[in-house]
Formats: C-alpha cells, sequence, structure tokens
C-alpha cells in the first residue's frame, strides 16, 4: 500500500497517535522543566538531589493506579527510563 492512499481507519488511528505522541512530549516536557526547578531548590537548600526512597513510593503508587495494558514490569521499565531521561534533560536545564 502507497502513502498516498491510506485506508481511512489507519488514518484514524495514526492521527490518534499523533495526537497522544504531543500529549506525551508535552507532558515529558513539563516533567523535565519541573524536575529542574525542583533541583534548584533542593541545591540551594542542602537537600540530596536524589530521593531513593521516593523513587520507589512513586512506582508503587504507578503500580496500583495502573490499569493496564501496561504490564507492571513494562511500568518499571518505562518509569526506570522516565526518571533517566530527566534527570540527564534537568541537569542540562
Amino acid at each position: 500500500m502507497t502513502t498516498s492512499h491510506v485506508d481511512p481507519v489507519v488514518q484514524t488511528f495514526r492521527s490518534e497517535i499523533a495526537a497522544l505522541d504531543a500529549r506525551l512530549l508535552a507532558t515529558v516536557n513539563e516533567r523535565i522543566a519541573t524536575v529542574a526547578q525542583l533541583h534548584r531548590y533542593k541545591a540551594a537548600h542542602g537537600i540530596p538531589l536524589r530521593d531513593t526512597a521516593r523513587e520507589g513510593e512513586m512506582l508503587e503508587h504507578l503500580g496500583r493506579i495502573n490499569s493496564g495494558p501496561l504490564s507492571p514490569a513494562g511500568l518499571a521499565e518505562l518509569y526506570a527510563f522516565v526518571l533517566d531521561l530527566v534527570r540527564r534533560e534537568a541537569a542540562g536545564a
């Protein structure tokens, strides 16, 4: 199938996915900005930047509210990736 003629159902799904991707991008950018602000505050007040206990609490909370289809293992992987990405990006913000 060529891209000049896309099934309308496929196009509808693609449009929905593109909108979800845009929301995801906006959310990640907002999280990076918020974490950068938090890091500045913590640095100014002598508070350690990383709180592994809090990270564990958040993962447990997300696990409780996750209604799927994302698996618990997938959630743990996603959360670890987001934390790592946001930490790196916030450090450069």
